[in-house]
């Protein structure tokens, strides 16, 4: 148990991290869901629905995230952070909108389970992982004394 113990107090911060993360990640995905599958039943394309729901959804996670996910990181300012959280969404919102791409023009797979499969499974799948490495990495910077952890003796 010891091994366990220690293996978990040395990852418990990330994994807590990770846990918020996922519940507002959660949260904003039935938000995104039933954006885009209302915007489908209205008769938006394919693209523009799966666009608007990541960005209905980008709003919600961007909130989520920032007072609650990384509340404990560095502030470096509300227009910064804003700003590179819809670049890093952006960027995921490619990733995601490069599977319905391939889905639906290059395999013609045209039909709404097809288009939840390849965007909202796949894609979102894809996409959450470079986003929680960029918001960790760029968008909530480490605060000073989380960047370089004291030395043990």
């Amino acid at each position: 148990m010891r091994p366990l113990t220690a293996l978990y107090r040395r990852f418990s911060h990330l994994i807590h991290e990770v846990a918020r993360f996922g519940t507002v990640g959660g949260i904003a995905y039935v938000v995104q869901l039933a954006t885009t599958n209302l915007l489908w039943l209205a008769g938006a394309s394919a693209l523009a629905g799966q666009t608007v729901g990541v960005l209905v959804a980008t709003c919600v996670a961007f909130l989520g995230n920032r007072y609650w996910t990384f509340r404990h990181r560095a502030r470096t300012g509300l227009g910064r952070e804003y700003a590179l959280f819809f670049l890093m969404n952006g960027i995921g919102l490619g990733i995601q909108l490069a599977c319905v791409g391939v889905a639906v023009h290059g395999l013609g797979l045209d039909d709404p389970l097809s288009r939840n499969i390849s965007g909202n499974v796949i894609g979102v799948g894809l996409g959450t992982l470079f986003r929680f490495w960029s918001y960790r990495t760029w968008v909530f910077p480490p605060a000073r004394e989380e960047a370089s952890p004291p030395a043990s003796g």
